[in-house]
């Protein structure tokens, strides 16, 4: 019967507005009284039969909730044959409710969009080389599938035949599409919006990208902030201190209605909800704009950051190097090559593909073994030569004798703004490569974009070596630069910061810096949607794009301000409403009720208005 009660919330609410219209048409029109007392009775208890349900199994679980302040006042009200307002107030509270539901339906908007993009059926490739369409649900790893112009990818997989351009919104929120060819990597959830595509299915299901997006938004919107476990602790004692005022002044005034009206007044609602919608809209903005706040805990840490560490490759700079400058200190240019190409091909390192790159092709010799020395680079065994490739700090643990003309070489290289490569056989220096990365685009305004919204501090750290660093430094206008830098190194710098009393975040791939990610008190990953990026970090920027970063930290002060907002409402409505009590003579339960769903609407709205927030640029 509970249940049934309260499945019929909204019918009931429709029934009793429908039996205050009759009761007040019936007085002041035709003169019934006696149709206006009994439409007035029925609608009271009509109306708090599903209030009185939520109010027992609050109770239940000890807890006194406003659903168990509003039935008291309401059945006093009865009692003491007030029916006006027993009716007025069920009806409002129960319409009030609704609103609030569908209201909050719409802030959780963000995630419902994306659980809509979804996928729900692909075309696969069976045993006869047909394509049958088939359930998402019933694809596994390897699968072959077929993708056509308009539909969704089913999967995370790369593309095997064709090519087309594929719209990733879902994945990094930016609308522009992207072109995909053989080898190109193609995630669930996007659409192709031209051409024809066959894929191999790398991850299915919640394992996908997607899948893990759709899980960390409704994980963060879920979570409670601080602000809200204390609201939650604060409701425990305030709703029950609100019974004892009004038997206090019961006790004192022995004015039943006066201590009624206090229950109604009392009724903390919009506070409860207030910090709440805030939150949630925050993080679904966030979700629709490529930015992947995770959780409440980030959005109140992360307004207060100071301080912004950078990761340089990748991070500040685009990622994809070329080499700029070579010296060759060999007449066997070509032998000495083909080895450097022999063991950079055994790395995914930017650098190590910049050499192959500028290589070409050349021919390749079998690497019998390879040892990777961290922060250094690689030594390798390849044709019975022992090869070291890395930086100077490797030639030097490997005994490589650097003359005056190299190190020359390597000042000049550092200055240009050049990471060093330098390759040794058999202990003799044989080749130094400069390679080069390029800023990211728009890189200089946006950390502009960072200072107006309060970072103090913009600092690089990186592996590389320090010239280099100095000049991407002096380029953007960061307060430090420092180089050479292993993992290890970046997060003793970063613990260094706050033990200085610095709100650190930490800017990173996700991959090379996962310490330092960890360490930070926020841990933003410039990801482009990677396992790494989305598990070690705080933050995730979906498409790398660094244009989204004064958004987040934007959208995050907002969001508390909004908060901040929407406690001050609740508060100050209260306080109105319990002040008018006694200080007017027209406050009554009605409009108090009134007053107070108002006010519940008023805090939705304003945190609503989060999801239409845009970070302007300067």
């Amino acid at each position: 019967m509970q249940k049934f009660i309260l499945g019929m919330k909204n019918q009931i609410t429709l029934i009793s507005a429908l039996l205050i219209t009759l009761a007040f048409t019936s007085k002041f029109g035709f003169d019934q009284v006696g149709l206006f007392t009994w439409a007035l009775m029925v609608a009271s208890i009509l109306g708090i039969a599903p209030i009185a349900i939520q109010a027992y199994q609050a109770l239940r679980v000890k807890v006194v909730s406003i659903d168990v302040l509003v039935t008291i006042a309401v059945i006093g009200a009865f009692l003491i044959k007030n029916f006006e307002e027993s009716a007025i107030v069920t009806f409002l509270f129960l319409f009030g409710a609704y609103l609030e539901l569908r209201t909050l339906n719409k802030t959780r908007s963000a995630i419902k969009e994306l659980t809509e993009l979804a996928p729900e059926s692909a075309l696969k490739q069976m045993e006869n080389g047909e394509f049958a369409e088939v359930e998402v649900d019933d694809i596994d790893v390897g699968d072959i599938l077929l993708v056509k112009t308009g539909a969704k990818v089913p999967v995370d997989g790369t593309v095997l035949t064709g090519e087309g351009h594929i719209n990733e919104a879902s994945i990094t929120g930016e609308s522009l599409p992207v072109t995909k060819k053989k080898d190109s990597q193609v995630y669930a959830g996007t659409i192709l919006e031209n051409g024809t595509v066959q894929i191999v299915a790398d991850r299915v299901g919640e394992d996908t990208t997607f899948g893990k997006i759709i899980e960390l938004v409704e994980e963060a919107q879920d979570s409670k902030s601080e602000a809200e476990r204390f609201i939650d602790r604060f409701s425990k004692y305030y709703t029950p201190a609100v019974l004892v005022l009004a038997f206090i002044v019961w006790l004192f005034s022995r004015n039943i209605e006066l201590a009624i009206t206090i229950l109604v007044l009392g009724c903390p609602g919009a506070l409860v909800i207030g910090v709440p919608v805030s939150n949630v809209a925050g993080i679904g903005n966030g979700a629709r704009n490529g930015v992947l706040l995770k959780g409440s805990e980030v959005i109140q840490d992360f307004r207060k950051v100071d301080t912004m560490v950078f990761d340089k490759t990748g991070t500040l700079t685009i990622g994809n190097p070329k080499v700029t400058e070579q010296e060759v200190y060999t007449n066997n240019a070509e032998e000495v090559l083909g080895y450097l190409a022999s063991v950079e091909k055994e790395s995914d390192h930017p650098l190590a593909k910049a050499v192959v790159e500028h290589i070409g092709d050349i021919d390749l010799y079998t690497v019998d073994k390879t040892d990777v020395v961290k922060g250094g680079g690689i030594v390798a065994q390849v044709d019975g030569h022992s090869i070291a490739v890395g930086n100077v700090a490797l030639m030097e643990q490997e005994n490589v004798q650097l003359n005056e003309k190299v190190r020359a070489d390597i000042a000049r290289f550092e200055r240009n703004g050049n990471s060093l490569v330098l390759t040794s056989v058999d202990g003799e220096l044989k080749v130094l490569m400069g390679i080069r990365d390029q800023i990211r685009p728009d890189v200089k305004e946006v950390l502009q974009r960072l200072k107006k919204l309060g970072v103090k501090n913009l600092i690089v750290l990186s592996g590389d070596n320090q010239g280099t660093v100095d000049l991407v430094a002096s380029e953007l206008g960061l307060t430090e630069a420092h180089g050479h830098m292993l993992p290890e190194d970046k997060s003793a710098y970063i613990k260094e910061l706050q033990t200085q009393g610095q709100i650190v975040a930490f800017v990173g791939d996700g991959v090379n810096d996962s310490p330092s990610l960890a360490l930070a008190q926020i841990g933003i990953a410039m990801g482009s949607g990677t396992d790494v990026a989305i598990e070690t970090s705080d933050v995730v920027l979906m498409n790398s794009d660094f244009n989204r970063l004064p958004h987040a930290l934007g959208l995050t002060k907002a969001t508390f301000n909004n908060m901040r907002q929407n406690i001050i409402i609740a508060v100050g409505v209260v306080v109105v409403l319990l002040t008018s009590v006694f200080l007017s003579e027209w406050m009554n339960m009605s409009i108090g009720m009134l007053v107070h769903e108002a006010s519940i609407l008023v805090v939705i709205v304003n945190g609503m208005r989060l999801l239409r927030y845009r970070n302007r640029k300067i």
